[in-house]
């Protein structure tokens, strides 16, 4: 877009809090939808357990994958194809970050996120192989749960924890967002002024600061961790949101189920702009100048 820069607004995280809880099956049925286009990856990913991974740990890991898989529906909904921006290569330093995530995971839990050779076997999975989707998926996501679930357990001895944790997730989770809708990254300045900009609507946010509130389970102030919308979709969103139902605080702070907001605002945002005959509208790091 080229028009004047767009008013924008923060969908509060006071707000979010309170209307953005939503019925369990969700988190199945965005992992399904987006799983099938997110792009970026060749072959099927598969779980392999790593050298050395703490048993325990990989058990509370499956677990967590077998509980994600339980809500999740035969429908999927129908997802538009993907933007130039979910096929391109993300900055050094979200790749990097992106990278350690999949590293930490793996020495923890023996489970690598992004491994699509077939074979090999996990403890507690039954079979020659375990998928759990292609790499950065939603499908992947459970496990991030998992990870940072654990890590703000540790918090307390281990206060450091949560610049290295927030920084490999939100990362992670940035590039599956971005590689299932299509986004663009900046990356200027510390971590704390990144932002994803989405390419398809007008909304912008930082991973990193949603991984932030999970650890911490609270608001993050000055890490922009909510939704920054055009000024005359903010009411139609909140609207959107409150209609979901409630959902636990550390439910709520959940990089999946960020994951599955994020799919409802960009949804309901393709849907106006359909309504309106803008469905081509697409938009730039230019038109985010003011975020």
């Amino acid at each position: 877009m080229t028009d004047e820069r767009k008013e924008t607004d923060d969908v509060s995280g006071v707000a979010v809090a309170a209307l953005a809880g939503r019925a369990p099956a969700l988190a199945g049925q965005a992992a399904a939808t987006a799983g099938g286009a997110a792009g970026g990856s060749a072959g099927a990913g598969h779980v392999h357990a790593a050298e050395g991974a703490d048993p325990d740990a990989t058990l509370d890991a499956t677990d967590a994958l077998a509980d994600a898989d339980e809500g999740t529906p035969d429908a999927t909904v129908e997802m538009e194809p993907l933007e130039a921006t979910a096929l391109a290569d993300p900055p050094p330093q979200v790749a990097e970050l992106a990278a350690a995530c999949v590293r930490f995971v793996a020495a923890r839990y023996g489970i690598l996120l992004d491994d699509p050779r077939r074979g090999g076997t996990v403890p507690g999975l039954e079979g020659d192989s375990a998928p759990v989707g292609e790499p950065f998926s939603p499908d992947t996501l459970s496990l991030v749960d998992q990870w940072v679930k654990d890590a703000r357990l540790e918090l307390k001895d281990n206060p450091s924890l949560v610049d290295l944790v927030q920084g490999a997730a939100g990362a992670y989770l940035g590039e599956v967002i971005r590689r299932t809708f299509g986004a663009t990254w900046r990356v200027d300045g510390e971590h704390s002024e990144w932002r994803l900009m989405m390419a398809t609507v007008y909304c912008a946010f930082n991973p990193i600061g949603m991984v932030r509130e999970a650890l911490l389970l609270g608001e993050a102030d000055g890490w922009h961790a909510h939704f920054e919308l055009d000024l005359a979709d903010r009411e139609e969103i909140e609207a959107r949101l409150a209609a979901l139902p409630e959902e636990r605080e550390e439910d709520f702070y959940a990089p999946s189920m960020r994951f599955d907001v994020v799919h409802i605002v960009v949804e309901a945002l393709r849907e106006k702009a359909r309504a309106n005959a803008l469905a081509d509208v697409r938009f730039g790091a230019e038109d985010y100048t003011g975020v």
